[in-house]
């Protein structure tokens, strides 16, 4: 819906009254279990000369969010919100214009770090560019030249770690409803069972399944590490010959 792009919203309840940008982000924290971000008195927060508030947060990371419109159909946060970041620009603190003055509220003058929980909806809304995977390589790094170096020992290899580690790339376009940890856990068998049988270096099968998870989920290596071991451990006592009858 318009109101909350991506959140359904049902029939019967009344939405007359959310009329502004200050409800929608309210709605959508609480539906968050979290503060509204208008309300976030940690972080700088300044006050248009039209009434409005643009709420400043930096970036933890080196991901780079997109600008959107509240009014846009593409990609939106909430209904009269606008998200500026890479590419965008705002109005500093202070500044005087012929509308009037950009005021600061509050006593901080500093931006907090994003919040989890609105990086997550913003992840979700589209505000990250979409991942470039060339077509003849759809995985990264050292994954493809996992694939490469497999490939001496004939194309059903390289085509078995393609698949597998692509099924684990594309989850980057979404933080949830992805299974990526069944995902990354069948990648880890799969190339366990092709180091038992000798089509790939242990290293290399690691190597290319971390670089795969640091791509799909930014910042949880350490979840990803666990995953790549265990499931790496189960697929060794399998040892996996792509192409084999036996």
């Amino acid at each position: 819906n318009r109101l909350l792009p991506g959140i359904d919203i049902s029939e019967g309840i009344d939405v007359s009254p959310i009329t502004t940008g200050f409800h929608t982000i309210a709605v959508l924290a609480a539906l968050r279990g979290q503060e509204s971000p208008a309300d976030d008195r940690n972080t700088l927060r300044v006050r248009t000369p039209s009434g409005g508030l643009h709420v400043w947060y930096r970036a933890t990371d080196a991901r780079r969010w997109q600008c959107s419109s509240g009014s846009s159909k593409k990609r939106a946060l909430a209904w009269q919100v606008d998200v500026r970041a890479d590419g965008g620009y705002i109005i500093a603190p202070g500044t005087t214009t012929e509308a009037g003055v950009y005021t600061p509220i509050g006593s901080v003058r500093t931006p907090a770090p994003l919040p989890q929980w609105l990086a997550q909806e913003l992840q979700r809304t589209h505000h990250l560019p979409a991942p470039h995977v060339p077509a003849p390589r759809p995985v990264p790094g050292r994954a493809g030249q996992a694939v490469a170096a497999a490939r001496h020992g004939g194309d059903p290899v390289g085509a078995v770690i393609t698949t597998v580690l692509a099924e684990v790339t594309d989850c980057a376009g979404a933080t949830d409803g992805t299974a990526f940890s069944e995902k990354l856990n069948r990648a880890a068998y799969t190339l366990g069972g092709l180091v038992a049988a000798g089509h790939i270096s242990a290293q290399d099968a690691q190597d290319a399944l971390m670089e795969t998870a640091r791509y799909a989920r930014p910042g949880q290596e350490h979840r990803a590490e666990g995953i790549v071991r265990s499931g790496m451990t189960a697929g060794a006592r399998r040892p996996l010959h792509p192409g084999s009858r036996s």
